[in-house]
């Protein structure tokens, strides 16, 4: 199994360590706070990273947030370091969905993931886009023949089991009553280049990166798996897949914040506050509704809904996908 560590900064940001003073007697927060990102740099999560960064720097009273991407292993990798991290404010967790799916996927986690973190709140959600290398046909209709007719199987990327390219496709393949051979990747960064230079042959991507791909050109977009069509102007002629015929293959990628479970609860209060200062700041809001995503303004976006809804999305996948241990569709 695939396992690929990688890390950077938020660009511009000095990078400093997390040490927390003493104010007396209580320890006071850290000067620095990382987050982590369980996917390879330019990938969806990096970019929401990178954007809560730099905003929560607005909210969080000097205090400096860096990102450090820690890929591998459907991110269970990064979601294991944290839950053995600091509990001090210090090290902040980015997930998205795929925190969700690994307790079905990978049968032996180190950490339990929703007694072993303390959660923040949801940011926002963003749909799926499907996408082929620029050689293949126009349509769904046609690709999905190609499939069905070719000697050998085509080729879908994924950012690792569990990943939301990977459920993705998952729920792609069984949509369109076809099977792919899996290619995983450290993240959907570096399997977009691999994509677009025609080394593989689909890739499910979120619609905040995969908008500039589509944009440019570079590869060919084949649906959206949302129930309406996007708002962003260059994803607004891509339909559905539900528009297509297909069903059973809507869901979106969704990202939110946690912590080690033992962190104190004031700091947790405190963290929460910045996420949701972040939530509700125009500038975020505008910057990721452009992108095609939708911020997060329900009962999610509190720690308490926030854990409640992982919780019920550990019980979907695991509906989905079977009880851990069990062969997936795409390895």
């Amino acid at each position: 199994m695939r396992s690929v560590l990688a890390s950077s900064v938020v660009r511009g940001i000095c990078l400093g360590a997390a040490i927390a003073v003493q104010v007396d007697g209580v320890a006071a927060s850290p000067a620095t706070v990382t987050i982590v990102v369980p996917f390879a740099a330019g990938g969806p999560t990096d970019k929401v990273a990178q954007a809560f960064a730099n905003e929560a720097q607005r909210h969080a009273g000097g205090q400096t947030f860096v990102v450090e991407n820690v890929g591998g292993e459907g991110g269970t990798i990064a979601a294991a370091r944290v839950a053995r991290g600091p509990a001090d404010g210090s090290v902040v967790l980015l997930h998205n969905i795929a925190i969700s799916s690994a307790p079905s996927l990978y049968p032996s986690l180190s950490y339990d993931t929703v007694g072993d973190f303390a959660y923040l709140g949801m940011l926002l959600e963003v749909p799926m886009v499907i996408m082929g290398r620029p050689q293949l046909p126009t349509s769904l209709a046609e690709l999905r023949g190609l499939a069905g007719r070719s000697a050998a199987r085509l080729t879908l990327a994924h950012a690792g089991k569990g990943s939301a390219s990977h459920l993705c496709g998952l729920l792609f393949q069984r949509a369109i009553q076809q099977q792919f051979d899996a290619k995983p990747y450290a993240g959907n960064a570096p399997a977009t280049v691999d994509l677009k230079s025609g080394k593989v042959d689909l890739l499910c991507d979120a619609a905040n990166t995969a908008a500039q791909t589509v944009q440019e050109g570079q590869v060919r977009p084949y649906g959206l798996t949302s129930t309406a069509r996007s708002r962003r102007e260059s994803l607004r002629e891509i339909p559905t897949l539900q528009e297509q015929g297909f069903r059973n293959a809507e869901m979106g990628v969704w990202f939110g914040l946690s912590v080690p479970k033992a962190t104190p609860s004031a700091e947790i209060a405190r963290l929460a506050d910045i996420v949701r200062a972040v939530a509700q700041s125009r500038d975020f809001v505008e910057e990721q509704s452009a992108a095609g995503a939708v911020v997060i303004s329900d009962a999610r976006q509190s720690p308490k809904g926030h854990q409640s809804f992982v919780a019920e999305q550990i019980a979907h996948w695991r509906s989905v996908l079977g009880p851990p241990g069990s062969p997936g569709d795409l390895p």
